[in-house]
């Protein structure tokens, strides 16, 4: 007999969206609008099913029809929400709307915190542009790599997307011209804040129309969010999303005491053991990051370090080998990783934990997600076990501690 362990429904109704949970010894059972109900073309929705869509996330069953009818948009939702699409698929749709005229003028700006998250949403819009009549002209331009080549093909370009430093870089250079943006997205927002972008944020947004869509993207609402907020949304559609909605019960969370000298050792015997093939390793420290690869390596397992200090060629071509599964260990440190977005990914290891609870959760956040199961590990010292306990109680939510004494490696 199958005994029901617990039962959520959750009523969406701006959009009129039901969503259904029923946990029966791990099968969940989920009610969810179709995409061709949110108000996008024929060709996005061939592109969706090409790509394998099924079904919408929450975020774009409420996100996508508030920004086609042109409305500001505040959405808290965390990693894992299919927030990028909410946002690229509606921006696609709005732009097949209207003629395509080269010039400098840039009609939509995305801006965000890191590297790698720009290179995301720019394969994202790539990614949905396959099926369209006419291919958006998309690129993200960032630091860290020469700007001559940014400069030389930003002509033409209708959704640019771009990390604060490197578009004031541009913008000195008058490579482009902002002054008809029709479109703003601030992703992660919360994240571009703590990174201390506060004062070219204000310089960007001096340079921008005052009429204009403005969507933010955001994990948590803190005073710094809630005060640009207030600055820069009209009436906004609010859509927030609890970190409870997506899947975390999908991670599979386990905790190991172990000394410090036998963290390598014990990490080493779980990946053989359990024979896994894609693991993402987080250190607290760049230096810790190269260490750890340096020896994995040396024992036979192909890992990379990917952090601050590695070149942008030798990071994007780390996760897109990481992405390809030919390379088994990626080993990061959390500012690096912000931009780190699989949809896949089955182990996340904590081999040092972060300083702060919402970090804990951001990193194990990186698996469980689109509806598969991820498992989350973290390598635990007798000095790390009250803060762990304070973790865990942020959380709410209690991880077994395994004794590695008892394992045989």
């Amino acid at each position: 007999m199958i005994r029901e362990q617990s039962l959520n429904i959750l009523l969406w109704s701006k959009s009129q969206y039901l969503f259904l949970k029923l946990k029966l010894k791990k099968v969940y059972l989920c009610v969810l609008m179709e995409f061709s109900e949110l108000g996008l073309s024929e060709q996005l929705l061939q592109a969706l099913k090409y790509e394998k869509y099924e079904r919408p996330f929450p975020i774009q069953t409420e996100a996508i029809p508030a920004i086609l009818a042109g409305k500001d948009v505040l959405a808290l939702a965390p990693t894992g929400s299919g927030k990028t699409a909410s946002y690229v698929l509606p921006i696609l749709e709005i732009l097949m709307q209207r003629a395509y005229v080269k010039s400098r003028n840039i009609p939509v700006l995305i801006l965000v915190p890191t590297r790698e998250l720009a290179a995301q949403v720019e394969a994202s819009v790539k990614v949905f542009n396959v099926f369209l009549k006419r291919e958006m002209q998309v690129m993200a331009v960032f630091g860290g790599v020469s700007i001559n080549p940014q400069m030389k093909h930003l002509y033409g370009t209708e959704i640019l997307i771009a990390t604060p430093g490197r578009l004031l870089d541009l913008l000195s250079k008058n490579s482009m011209d902002l002054s008809e943006v029709r479109l703003l997205v601030i992703d992660e927002v919360d994240k571009m804040l703590n990174l201390g972008f506060k004062e070219e944020m204000d310089e960007i947004l001096a340079a921008l129309p005052s009429k204009r869509q403005n969507l933010l993207f955001s994990a948590t609402m803190e005073e710094a969010v809630e005060k640009l907020t207030d600055k820069l949304l009209q009436q906004p559609v609010k859509i927030e999303l609890q970190q409870e909605t997506v899947t975390p019960e999908l991670i599979a969370q386990s905790a190991y005491l172990v000394s410090m000298e036998k963290k390598g050792p014990l990490l080493r015997h779980l990946i053989l053991e359990g024979d896994w093939k894609q693991v993402l390793v987080f250190t607290s420290s760049i230096r810790a990051a190269d260490n750890l690869a340096l020896k994995l390596q040396k024992n036979g397992i192909h890992a990379m370090a990917f952090h601050g200090d590695k070149s942008q060629g030798a990071r994007t071509e780390a996760l897109k080998r990481f992405k390809a599964g030919d390379l088994r260990v990626l080993v990061a440190t959390d500012l690096a990783a912000r931009g780190i977005d699989i949809e896949f990914l089955p182990h996340v290891v904590n081999y040092e934990l972060p300083r702060s609870p919402k970090d804990y959760i951001h990193r194990i956040g990186r698996t469980g997600r689109a509806g598969s199961e991820g498992e989350a590990i973290s390598l635990i010292t007798e000095e790390d076990r009250h803060h762990f306990k304070v973790i865990q109680k942020k959380m709410k939510r209690w991880v077994d501690l395994i004794d590695s004494n008892n394992l045989d490696f």
